[in-house]
């Protein structure tokens, strides 16, 4: 099998793979309690795991994995609190929204500097977190030449667990059967309590018992098919004469050095992953408080500037001036 882990690649092989499918896959999750069945890493290693089926399969290049993502405040802390409990350490790697929604950010503006035709935004940690997700990208998507779209995982999952229409859940039978099958080592159902035992431990999900790896192997193929048509629709797009003559005039304008877009938010555009509206209260298993973030704009900052410089930019040195050409320059 090939490889399509960008971090792994020869630069020779990123280039043929590029020029073979320009399709970029991003991958978002976190290190987060998923039962006692489940390695705590489940929502990045399955997103990402996925990510690679779906590039080997139809083409593209999967990035390195963001295993940071958002917890800990808004509904998430009051899940934390009743899933987790006040335990020693959570074991979460976790940042608030207004990091992660600037990071990714600038995970679309490389995308753009590399020209990319196509990039997927693919989330395995589900909650509100999708929808701001979501909202980012139609508010970038007008000013970049890549052609985005974003998802959680369970999106993808069609038609369900064995067709019952169960997509996700949290560490549950969906989501521990997606894990077994992309990852075997990763998952020990030996581990699961008795059930007559009581609360479920770790935020285990109550019919983690009814987990198939047979099934997961069958729902991760549906997912594989589901991204492979997604990222065929996405090239389509990309090659509609209208778009090709808008991401030129954006590639002429970046030639020029001229600032790609300067991202500004209308404050009514709500941040469902911090709360709208929330008052204090006590915190997660780490203690953190949550607070009042109205707003995507509010979490990224009022302006967040996409910036591609000249393709070659004079600098003056002892010796006279001289040209160096910027690694963001437009090929």
């Amino acid at each position: 099998m090939r490889e399509v882990r960008w971090e792994r690649m020869f630069p020779d092989e990123l280039e043929k793979a590029f020029s073979e499918c320009p399709v970029v896959y991003f991958a978002y999750g976190l290190c987060e309690p998923h039962g006692p069945q489940n390695a705590i890493g489940l929502d990045a290693l399955k997103a990402h795991a996925i990510c690679c089926r779906a590039a080997e399969r139809h083409g593209g290049i999967v990035a390195p994995c963001d295993f940071w993502h958002i917890h800990e405040l808004g509904g998430y802390a009051v899940w934390s609190r009743q899933a987790i409990g006040e335990v020693e350490r959570s074991w979460l790697t976790c940042m608030p929204p207004w990091v992660h929604l600037k990071n990714v950010c600038y995970h679309v503006r490389q995308a753009d500097v590399l020209g990319f035709h196509a990039a997927i935004l693919f989330t395995g940690h589900y909650g509100p977190n999708w929808e701001d997700l979501k909202t980012l990208v139609r508010l970038i998507q007008p000013y970049v030449g890549t052609r985005l779209y974003s998802l959680p995982e369970c999106e993808a999952n069609v038609p369900g667990f064995d067709g019952d229409g169960a997509s996700g859940d949290h560490a549950g039978k969906v989501e521990t059967s997606l894990l077994w099958a992309l990852m075997p080592e990763c998952t020990d159902v030996s581990r699961l309590p008795d059930k007559e035992t009581g609360p479920a431990p770790w935020a285990m999900g109550r019919n983690a018992y009814e987990a198939s790896r047979r099934i997961g192997e069958r729902m991760v193929e549906d997912e594989v098919t589901w991204l492979g048509r997604k990222a065929g629709e996405l090239l389509k797009e990309y090659e509609n004469p209208d778009h090709r003559t808008h991401s030129e005039r954006l590639r002429m304008s970046n030639a020029s050095g001229k600032v790609l877009f300067a991202l500004t938010f209308p404050s009514s555009v709500p941040c469902n992953s911090a709360g709208r509206n929330t008052k204090r209260c006590p915190g997660t298993a780490c203690g953190t408080q949550i607070g009042r973030f109205p707003s995507v704009r509010d979490s990224i900052g009022v302006a967040h500037v996409f910036v591609r410089r000249p393709r070659e930019t004079p600098v003056q040195t002892s010796s006279g001036t001289r040209y160096w050409r910027s690694p963001f320059a437009p090929g």
